[in-house]
């Protein structure tokens, strides 16, 4: 039976260049990539024992494997942590089935950033809570608890986000690297479920297995009241609270992106004061 960390090799080995790797290129493989055979020369493992990885017969590789694996497939760091995590050699944060509880002193702190959006979220992308800026940029959305089904369920996904091919691949590669990381992966998998009934096109990249952590590359949007939007953002583990993310946008100074947001401020302004701390659809 194939395991997550089994599929994640198997793709892996699909994108590495027999060329590269010091291997002739005789012929026409039967499929891209490397062979087992071939990887397990490279990592200096039998290919039997290769092969156990990858069809899940054997799920507990240690560490110099792992590494050696790393080496072969030269995986980023979000990708290496991912193999640990599915290794079960990566800590996994404690599995708590209770409403995320966001700090008062954060929610505070966020409410008083008038010209800024800010949100919390969870590691599988849940809003958890937003301030009223946040609120009036993504105010378009009916389904706003969840970036997710924000991007790939809601219509208008598609509208909002500029570049939505690259906006939809970020937000996939983000919670398969959370995937190898939760301690309970039981919503992971039924936000899978989900998303791959509901969308062909989410089903697709979560297939292709890519694993990447959130960057700091600007992020283009086009909201309904103020036009196009350029922001850039930072993300910050909260302390305290384990998978949790306070992720902050701000638009260039002095461009047409700065003037639009101070005009979403002013829309803003005009929404009913829910608080920063409401859930779901805050």
């Amino acid at each position: 039976m194939l395991t997550d960390l089994g599929v994640f090799l198997r793709s892996r080995r699909a994108q590495v260049d027999p060329r590269t790797a010091g291997f002739p290129y005789a012929g026409v493989r039967r499929v891209p990539g490397l062979r087992r055979e071939e990887v397990a020369v490279l990592a200096g493992v039998s290919s039997d024992y290769y092969a156990k990885l990858e069809q899940g017969r054997e799920d507990h590789p240690s560490a110099q494997i792992l590494e050696a694996l790393a080496r072969t497939f030269e995986l980023s760091e979000d990708e290496r942590r991912y193999l640990y995590g599915h290794a079960g050699l990566a800590p996994r944060r404690e599995s708590d089935s209770s409403p995320a509880v966001i700090d008062p002193q954060l929610l505070r702190l966020m409410d008083a950033w008038s010209a800024t959006p800010a949100m919390v979220l969870s590691a599988t992308l849940d809003v958890l809570a937003r301030n009223q800026l946040a609120r009036a940029l993504y105010a378009g959305f009916t389904l706003d608890d969840n970036l997710l089904r924000m991007t790939f369920l809601d219509p208008e996904g598609r509208r909002f986000y500029q570049d939505w091919d690259r906006a939809a691949e970020a937000s996939v590669a983000n919670l398969r690297a959370a995937s190898a990381t939760e301690g309970n992966d039981a919503p992971v998998r039924s936000l899978v479920a989900e998303l791959s009934a509901g969308a062909p096109a989410f089903k697709r990249l979560w297939e292709q297995q890519t694993v990447r952590g959130k960057t700091h590359e600007p992020k283009s949007f086009h909201h309904a009241d103020v036009g196009p939007l350029t922001l850039t953002y930072q993300a910050f583990d909260v302390r305290g609270a384990p998978g949790q993310q306070l992720v902050v946008y701000d638009a260039e100074p002095g461009s047409r992106s700065a003037d639009a947001l101070r005009l979403l401020g002013s829309i803003a302004a005009s929404l009913p004061q829910r608080g920063a701390s409401s859930r779901g659809n805050a």
